[in-house]
């Protein structure tokens, strides 16, 4: 059956999945505007460190004011509309949820959020990918020994990349390479929420009409989230990453199966299998024509004639050897496409992407010369960007996960384009967050050949 089938089931026998929502912003913002429109399904409460400003993107997308007027969580279950508050451990806490969606993009808050859901019982659907960046494999052993689920968020890239991946597997196809698109040039690696609009193409006048986030949307250009989301994608299907950081190479659409070949071949990569994330720009700035900056894609391989035969007689674009095929998405429409997830691990009890090994880390990197004192800002700030690394790579240096590096002290000089480690910062050392990471250190690292 189906999951919109099964939704109208459950719809129909008065037994929706019940949601709960921590972080009501732009992302969960996008998640709330599906939700009236999805059978099946009752968000029951959501919360938001500012209950006012979830209330107003709530009228933003449309909810009628009598859906969120519940005054506590068991009222909202009683009459089927929605409680919004400040307390999320009384929300994972709640019997009634099932299924609990992260959306905060504070990556230490949703390493709380997601353990306490799973001493709950409760599923999660985690949008912080960058918590999955540094510790997603422990989250998701965290949530099998508590006989629940941890997924990724289907609509973002990483979980709709998983899901090419799984296409092509099951099909028997070898997978090449898999990855995103991204607007980018060698130097955006330095920009900061003071550049970001002009490499954007955004006047700040207009970026603030949008109310638009300069962090967030530079975390974006710095390269840092494609770091991040190609670190979600290695460890949650053991593709591997190139040996010191992406290499962006420029593609249009039809190019893609041309460059993610290896090197040999006339490609980009090291060796098949791997992740990489495909340029819209030219070396000279130049945008490339039907390019694949806000989609996804996977490049498999014909392994005998008779498939690459099959290829060309079904007018399969390929690489000239045509044993190279890419598939793709060009869009992905982020918050709207969530609810996939949802059903998914309600209904199927499938994730939509799930760590399982450590394969990939992003690492703290510095974005200019960085002084003793200074306080590093973290993802799409002024002092570091992500680097995606291998995970045997980032052990052996000692690297400083780029989402653990925000309020922390340097102790050392750092040179710009360095990697930062440990031992150059005053880490705190009692959040949960810094605990998992040690503790998936300890479990997961992998040998020292590896490097």
């Amino acid at each position: 059956m189906s999951l919109h089938a099964q939704l109208l089931k459950r719809a129909a026998d008065r037994q929706p999945v019940r949601i709960g929502l921590i972080g009501a912003g732009k992302f969960g913002a996008m998640y709330l505007a599906q939700v009236p429109r999805t059978p099946g399904v009752h968000l029951v409460a959501i919360a938001d460190l500012s209950p006012a400003h979830a209330r107003a993107n709530l009228a933003r997308v449309g909810w009628a004011d009598e859906r969120s007027r519940a005054t506590s969580i068991d009222d909202a279950v009683r009459h089927g509309n929605t409680h919004i508050g400040e307390d999320w451990e009384a929300l994972v806490r709640h019997p009634a949820i099932d299924v609990l969606v992260e959306c905060t993009g504070n990556p230490v808050a949703a390493v709380d959020h997601c353990l306490a859901a799973f001493t709950n019982r409760k599923h999660v659907v985690n949008v912080t990918v960058e918590a999955d960046a540094f510790c997603g494999p422990l989250l998701a052993q965290r949530a099998a020994q508590a006989g629940v689920l941890y997924s990724l968020a289907f609509g973002d890239q990483p979980a709709l990349i998983c899901d090419l991946v799984d296409w092509a597997r099951t099909c028997g196809f070898p997978v090449v390479a898999a990855g995103r698109g991204h607007k980018w040039l060698p130097h955006f690696c330095e920009s900061t929420p003071e550049t970001v609009w002009g490499h954007y193409g955004l006047t700040p006048e207009q970026a603030e009409r949008g109310g638009l986030n300069p962090k967030m949307f530079n975390s974006f250009l710095d390269g840092s989230k494609p770091s991040i989301e190609s670190t979600a994608v290695a460890n949650a299907t053991g593709l591997t990453v190139p040996s010191n950081g992406l290499l962006y190479p420029p593609a249009s659409v039809e190019d893609i199966p041309y460059v993610t070949r290896p090197v040999a071949e006339g490609g980009v990569l090291e060796r098949k299998g791997m992740v990489e994330v495909i340029s819209s720009l030219e070396a000279n700035g130049r945008k490339i024509p039907y390019d694949i900056r806000m989609g996804v894609w996977v490049t498999v391989e014909a392994e005998t004639d008779y498939i690459r035969h099959c290829f060309e007689e079904y007018n399969a674009h390929t690489d000239p050897s045509g044993r190279y095929f890419t598939l793709y998405k060009r869009w992905h429409l982020i918050g709207l496409e969530v609810g996939v997830s949802v059903a998914s691990v309600a209904l199927r009890r499938e994730a939509t992407g799930v760590p399982t090994a450590w394969v990939a880390d992003v690492v703290a990197t510095a974005k200019r010369d960085l002084r003793a004192g200074e306080l590093l800002d973290g993802e799409g700030g002024y002092t570091v960007w992500g680097k995606l690394l291998p995970a045997a790579t980032s052990v052996a240096i000692g690297g400083l996960p780029l989402g653990l590096a925000h309020g922390v002290k340097l102790l050392r000089p750092v040179k710009k384009g360095q990697s930062l480690s440990w031992a150059d910062v005053a880490m705190d050392t009692g959040t949960l967050a810094w605990r998992c990471r040690q503790e998936m250190v300890q479990r997961f690292a992998p040998p020292p050949s590896a490097v």
